[in-house]
C-alpha cells in the first residue's frame, strides 16, 4: 500500500488521490482535506495535530527531551 505524502496514513487500494506535479513528482493524498492543506495552504503534515505523522514527530521530540535531562 501507498502512504499519504501529508499525513503518513496507509491508503487502501482504490481510495485516495494521486497528484502529479509538472516536474514529474508524484504525491499521494488520503483525502481532499490533506491535499488542500499541502498544496494550497503550504502546511506540513508533521505540524498538524490531527495527523499520525504529527503524533510520531512529537513523540520523538519528547524522547529527545527526556534523554537530554
Amino acid at each position: 500500500m501507498v502512504k499519504c505524502s501529508f499525513s503518513g496514513k496507509e491508503i487502501p487500494k482504490g481510495k485516495g488521490i494521486m497528484y502529479v506535479k509538472k516536474d514529474g513528482t508524484i504525491t499521494y493524498f488520503y483525502s481532499s482535506k490533506e491535499k488542500k492543506n499541502f498544496l494550497h495552504l503550504g502546511r506540513e503534515g508533521r505540524r498538524m495535530k490531527w495527523t499520525p505523522a504529527a503524533r510520531t514527530f512529537k513523540a520523538g521530540l519528547a524522547q529527545k527531551a527526556a534523554k537530554s535531562k
